[in-house]
């Protein structure tokens, strides 16, 4: 039991866990809606998209690698598929979008796994030309431009009610869409992945070591390689789940979320130098950014200050997650000395 909450002490869950208790706290004194069932509602609705953008960039985190690439094969995924199903006058449900899209997704996402996997480039600057070139082939071969009219199948599944609150005071109503299962759904599928499998296992260790990870008979490579087509899918879902949610689809609303995606895994604790995290925290993580960025209006402050306050949400949980690094560095120290 006492190794149990050592272990627990020395993880960033707890305290990331007690950050956005104590701004709940600090939200509901200031406003008296933070705990009200329409806003949990709101933050859970405004978490799916971000949340899916987490769990596929914590893949490439904990890999020892990055993907900044994400935004625009998501934004390309879901142009590409609510486009093509327009043209098509296409009145059935949600599957096929997603089939297609995750289709895309995992094909350009075959494209980053090549070049990192089987080429051994940067993933940095893989993920950084492909984004680029994602975005080219939206706005340059296919022209892309606002669609305000979606397919009846993920105008329904965006609108359908799965949970449904209502504010009794101010009478506002605020309602969670089926697109919060298919959050919660990749969540499961990628934790038991990752705790139960092989290849989820190989994950880890690739991002501990990759030298050590082939030499332990992991196939470093092909590893990599499937890791990114994951990325890519779980990228193109969160794109039809945004046109779905959202009612129309707008080609750029969702670039440039990659640092603060990026920004939330980190400050769940996953290390950026890979083989160390938790899917637990990487969803506490960016549940406490997209927490910080809606309760501006419910603080009466106003929202072109979002970036000052989640900037320093990320620095106080950054430092959290140096000191405690640092801390079980020089534990572990002090441990190797005593035993030599």
């Amino acid at each position: 039991m006492d190794k149990k909450v050592k272990r627990l002490l020395h993880s960033n869950e707890p305290y990331i866990f007690l950050i956005i208790l104590v701004f709940g706290i600090a939200v509901q004194i200031k406003s008296g809606q933070f705990f009200t069932g329409n806003n949990i509602v709101d933050l859970l609705s405004a978490l799916i998209v971000p949340g899916l953008f987490a769990i596929g960039e914590f893949l490439a985190l904990i890999a020892g690698g990055i993907d900044v690439s994400f935004p625009a094969l998501a934004s390309l995924a879901a142009y590409a598929t609510t486009k093509l199903l327009l043209d098509m006058d296409y009145e059935g449900n949600v599957v096929a979008a997603f089939a297609i899209a995750i289709l895309i997704g995992a094909v350009f996402g075959a494209v980053n796994g090549f070049f990192i996997g089987y080429l051994n480039l940067n993933a940095m600057i893989v993920t950084l030309g492909t984004s680029s070139i994602f975005q080219g082939i939206m706005q340059g071969t296919l022209r892309a431009q606002q669609l305000s009219a979606i397919p009846p199948g993920m105008k329904n599944f965006g609108t359908t009610a799965f949970i449904v609150a209502q504010n009794r005071q101010s009478g506002i109503t605020s309602v969670l869409p089926y697109t919060f299962l298919i959050l919660g759904a990749v969540f499961l599928i990628i934790a038991f992945m990752l705790r139960y499998t092989i290849f989820g296992r190989g994950i880890y260790a690739l991002g501990g070591n990759p030298i050590s990870a082939h030499a332990a008979g992991f196939h470093v490579k092909r590893t990599k390689f499937l890791m990114y087509i994951i990325i890519g899918v779980i990228a193109s879902m969160s794109g039809i789940c945004r046109v779905c949610m959202m009612q129309q689809m707008h080609p750029t609303n969702m670039l440039g979320m990659e640092m603060n995606i990026i920004a939330g895994v980190v400050l769940g604790g996953v290390a950026l130098t890979g083989g160390a995290g938790t899917m637990i925290g990487c969803m506490l993580g960016t549940f406490l950014i997209v927490m910080v960025q809606n309760s501006m209006i419910l603080l009466g402050i106003p929202t072109t200050w979002s970036n000052v306050f989640v900037g320093l949400v990320i620095v106080a949980g950054v430092a959290i997650s140096a000191y405690q690094s640092n801390r079980s560095a020089k534990q572990a120290g002090r441990h190797a000395k005593e035993a030599a």
